[in-house]
């Protein structure tokens, strides 16, 4: 006759396997209250070269205070918020000042040199407001290779090796977006914004818009780089103007191309010339 094992109790299950344990790790947290007066501001987390084993840390982010904020805007080149130590910056608009800006600090505390070197940058005063806005009219063509947010007007597109903006105008360049052509890689086409003299905003990659919208930034020049398979076929130039009659270019590969007096953009082409097969082989 067959035997039958009894079923063991929970008790005579033993012991239950202890839970998976959970790594947490304190930060050290400041905040600070800021007051700006009315104004466009940038707010710059510079570099620390501990950042890249300290996951961007120190970490910086700039929001409203709890209650109070409605004269306030904010806006930041990552879509996260976050400033890491890597140079992110954020663009503050106070409509009508004073106005109160909480700075959040977030460190590690055994990073050395943790202290995080935030600039803070007054880019147009009170009466330096936007020029009222000129009616333009300007149809995009229906494959844009760039496009620029100009002042008054929106997003306006181009085609490679043409101008886009006014030239001899008063209206400036906002931001820009450079779409990379079939068959290459995003990541081989990226480009900066002058924001100062010495000072460019972060890369960003093609298809990408770098600089701002609506917030009567003007960048003061750009930069584009190629880089793997877009090096390698195409040959690169590009040119501004700048408000007040000024002009550079054109400039080639990874070079800034800017005005002397770092006036406003007001106009910039990008010419992409696809290389020849002989022409490659002999570069390389």
């Amino acid at each position: 006759m067959a035997s039958v094992k009894p079923t063991p109790s929970p008790a005579d299950a033993g012991p239950a396997a202890p839970p998976a344990e959970t790594s947490l790790q304190e930060l050290k947290v400041t905040g600070h209250m800021m007051s700006l007066p009315t104004g466009l501001f940038c707010f710059v987390n510079e570099a620390n070269p501990t950042s890249a084993r300290y996951h961007g840390m120190p970490g910086v982010r700039v929001s409203p205070p709890p209650s109070g904020g409605q004269n306030l805007e904010i806006v930041g080149f990552r879509p996260d918020g976050w400033l890491d130590a890597r140079g992110d910056a954020a663009l503050v608009r106070v409509h009508r000042g004073p106005a109160q800006v909480l700075v959040t600090i977030y460190q590690h505390p055994n990073q050395p040199g943790a202290a995080p070197k935030l600039q803070v940058r007054q880019l147009l005063s009170e009466n330096d407001g936007p020029q009222a806005p000129v009616p333009v009219a300007a149809p995009a063509p229906q494959r844009m290779d760039f496009l620029a947010h100009i002042q008054g007007q929106g997003d306006v597109g181009a085609r490679f090796g043409e101008w886009l903006g006014q030239r001899g105008g008063t209206s400036w360049v906002e931001g820009f977006a450079i779409s990379a052509p079939e068959g290459v890689a995003s990541s081989d086409i990226t480009y900066q914004a002058v924001l100062g003299r010495g000072w460019l905003s972060p890369w960003v990659e093609a298809g990408e818009y770098c600089g701002s919208r609506g917030m009567a930034l003007p960048l003061l020049g750009l930069r584009i780089r190629l880089t793997g398979q877009a090096a390698e076929q195409y040959d690169l130039t590009y040119s501004a103007s700048f408000v007040g009659g000024a002009t550079a270019g054109p400039v080639g590969n990874d070079e800034t191309c800017e005005g002397d007096t770092l006036a406003p953009l007001e106009a910039l082409q990008v010419t992409l010339t696809p290389r020849t097969r002989k022409a490659t082989k002999a570069k390389r």
